[in-house]
């Protein structure tokens, strides 16, 4: 028996992950949908797809799909995942799963009294590097967490048009990049108690550079930054009690780690992922239909309601608007 996936948007995201698709024993690629019929031919064609549309609608009333991976603009996550749900499907979808807290709690709402199974596409959750920092955590390995610093930066090139400015699109550092950081401090330091936030702005009305200081409980901070002004390090380093652990470029699905422990040699670890990356939440997903569950233990919907939390209130500090708001105003 194979988990029958479509695909809904067919960007350059979706190409891989459709790559990584095939690797899997336990799927197959039914169909995909564009609004282009040639693009969706196209693709269909090169990775094997059975049924090729240019319609979503055609898409999610096909009764051989299991699940539907959305890789869509950021401001239709919300339009597509309700389309999918309210025709059968479960769903995987891409971050950040919606605009704002209210679109994220209307959709795992409909998921489930559906009884559907629903995933934000963290794909970070289930890298292997990813996996073994966890544990190294729960290990502590480095003691008690103190502080935490990571960034995402890259220098866009893109038209002001393009998803990654455009406003009605869900353009901007936050929401594309600066999620992984945010999700980052979240496996590791928890919920903060206290959030400090900047931004720059486009003309677009975009942020272009985002950057939070976080405050918690038991004392430890967390420094954040996103930015598609420059090539930045993409790291991650994490400082414990008793050492440091580094997460290496790009640290959200790095396959090297190196641990750092008062007095002790540097220990390195080399943890490739397979195919491009998303193999691994496919794996996932995969696992969790099979076992009927309607959530992931490891990306649950909690932790996508937690982290869209904290994008609201970072949106609110830095006066960072979109239309999609007015739905839930």
């Amino acid at each position: 028996m194979l988990i029958n996936w479509g695909i809904l948007g067919l960007g350059k995201v979706a190409e891989k992950f459709a790559a990584d698709l095939l690797l899997s024993k336990d799927a197959k690629l039914a169909a995909v949908a564009s609004r282009d019929k040639t693009k969706a031919e196209a693709f269909g064609e090169k990775f094997h797809a059975a049924y090729s549309y240019d319609s979503y609608d055609a898409l999610v009333q096909n009764p051989e799909i299991d699940i539907v991976y959305i890789a869509t603009p950021h401001s239709f996550h919300f339009e597509h995942c309700m389309l999918c749900l309210k025709n059968g499907k479960s769903v995987l979808c891409e971050k950040p799963m919606g605009m704002n807290f209210g679109e994220v709690n209307a959709m795992i709402a409909e998921a489930t009294k559906r009884n559907l199974f629903l995933m934000e596409a963290m794909w970070t959750r289930f890298i292997p590097a990813t996996e073994k920092l966890i544990n190294l955590l729960q290990e502590k390995i480095i003691g008690e967490l103190s502080y935490i610093r990571a960034d995402f930066g890259f220098k866009s090139t893109a038209a002001p048009e393009s998803r990654v400015f455009n406003k009605a699109l869900g353009g901007g550092a936050l929401l594309d990049i600066g999620i992984y950081p945010l999700y980052l401090s979240l496996i590791t330091l928890g919920i903060p108690t206290e959030i400090k936030a900047v931004a720059k702005k486009t003309n677009q009305g975009v942020d272009s550079v985002s950057a939070q200081l976080l405050s918690y409980a038991h004392g430890a901070k967390a420094i954040l930054e996103s930015t598609t002004e420059a090539d930045t390090p993409v790291e991650a380093i994490i400082y414990g009690s008793k050492g440091t652990i580094k997460l290496f470029s790009r640290f959200h699905h790095c396959e090297h780690i190196a641990i750092f422990r008062h007095g002790e040699a540097e220990k390195s670890l080399q943890i490739p992922y397979i195919g491009n990356g998303y193999f691994h939440e496919i794996e996932e997903v995969n696992h969790c239909l099979f076992a009927g569950a309607k959530e992931s233990d490891k990306m649950p919907h909690q932790m996508s309601l937690n982290l869209i939390k904290l994008m609201d209130k970072i949106r609110k500090q830095t006066d960072l608007h979109y239309p999609a708001d007015e739905r839930f105003s």
